[in-house]
């Protein structure tokens, strides 16, 4: 009777060793992944820690790496992120939302379920080529910040779908039916009970998608991001203007090359005509600009205000800190290399705040839930 008691006492002495070896595997696993971490960044401190600085935080491009800094990177990357989200966050949670609560299972639903699980895992430099190919050449949109974010928001969309297609998946049955059985509709069902539960893993997806977004180069350099940029895609009050009048047409309809354009001076404005006269107007007075005059002034209040307004900063051309990185690197000078490495570091920074906001709200709103 003993010798069953002796080999059931040895199997469980063998699945207790394999338990415990898994555990230190997993253990040593989680402290390489770290240690790799920890190292690149401790590279990266090494290299453009000394360079972090305010003035390289506010500073424009420079031909010279002393003066050279990251303000319209920075500032480039918040717009096409902001874009991003506003247009991917919507469209992937209603999308997998309808399509976990509301799609009937069929082979249509089927073959969406598999496009968007392949899509998530296509080289970004796909999206940056069908980008090209749509928005820029077919939509005629242009190098701007709305093609950026409308780009990063295809390439993040199924990583959206998919997250939160298994966050209302993992909401009990018991609270649908509870809700169903009360009355509730399908729409106050899925809007006041399986939703809120389902937020959390929602976040976690969206965090994710963000975090990829934000790193990403390939598809930004396919659509022609601008690599040296000396301006914002919005104007603080003082700032320079300055713009070539083309062909114009009061009635905008068939346009004349031979119109001009009635500049009116909100600040000092100089007009430098194409026989190469140069007129200077005081706020207030006005003059008749023809095409290919360059037209240079300062912005007013009213114009900074309105550069902020979405229209308007859409349409801009952009850089972003990936980019710009990858231009500094391709520098033969070892300066611009620690430029590089200290604008990794203001991206990692930045990507951490952004990531911690968001795991903040994840948390205060899975202390919500209540099962």
């Amino acid at each position: 009777m003993a010798a069953p008691f002796l080999a059931a006492s040895e199997r469980v002495k063998g699945r207790n060793l394999r338990d415990r070896a898994f555990v230190y595997w997993g253990l040593a696993a989680t402290l390489v992944g770290l240690g790799t971490l920890v190292a690149l960044v401790a590279d990266l401190a090494a290299d453009g820690g000394g360079r972090l600085s305010w003035s390289f935080l506010t500073s424009f491009p420079s031909r010279f790496a002393a003066d050279a800094g990251i303000f319209p990177a920075w500032v480039g990357s918040l717009f096409v992120i902001l874009t991003t989200a506003v247009i991917a966050v919507p469209v992937g949670v209603l999308s997998g939302v309808y399509l976990e609560e509301y799609a009937r299972r069929n082979w249509l639903t089927n073959a969406i379920e598999i496009a968007v699980n392949n899509l998530a895992g296509v080289p970004s430099i796909i999206y940056g080529l069908l980008a090209l190919g749509l928005f820029v050449q077919a939509f005629a949109m242009g190098e701007t910040v709305l093609t950026a974010g409308l780009t990063l928001a295809l390439l993040i969309l199924p990583v959206v779908i998919v997250a939160t297609r298994e966050a209302v998946r993992a909401v009990p049955q018991d609270i649908r039916q509870a809700a169903l059985a009360l009355g509730a509709t399908k729409w106050q069902t899925t809007a006041h009970h399986v939703a809120p539960n389902a937020l959390p893993g929602v976040t976690t997806g969206v965090i994710i998608g963000m975090s990829r977004a934000i790193g990403e180069t390939a598809p930004l350099i396919c659509i022609g991001a601008a690599t040296f940029m000396a301006f914002l895609p919005v104007k603080a009050p003082g700032d320079p203007v300055r713009y070539t009048v083309e062909y114009v047409s009061p009635a905008a309809a068939q346009r004349n090359p031979d119109a001009t354009l009635t500049v009116r001076a909100t600040n000092e404005t100089t007009i430098q005509y194409p026989d190469g006269r140069l007129v200077t107007l005081t706020p207030g007075e006005r003059a008749e600009a023809p095409a290919g005059a360059d037209v240079s002034t300062t912005a007013s209040l009213s114009d900074a205000a309105a550069s902020w307004l979405p229209w308007n900063w859409l349409d801009q051309p952009y850089t972003v800190m990936p980019i710009q990185m990858f231009n500094w690197t391709s520098r033969p000078e070892a300066a611009f290399r620690e430029n590089a490495a200290a604008a990794g570091l203001a991206l990692l920074a930045i990507t951490l705040l952004l990531n911690g906001g968001a795991i903040w709200l994840r948390y205060r709103l899975r202390r919500r839930i209540r099962w």
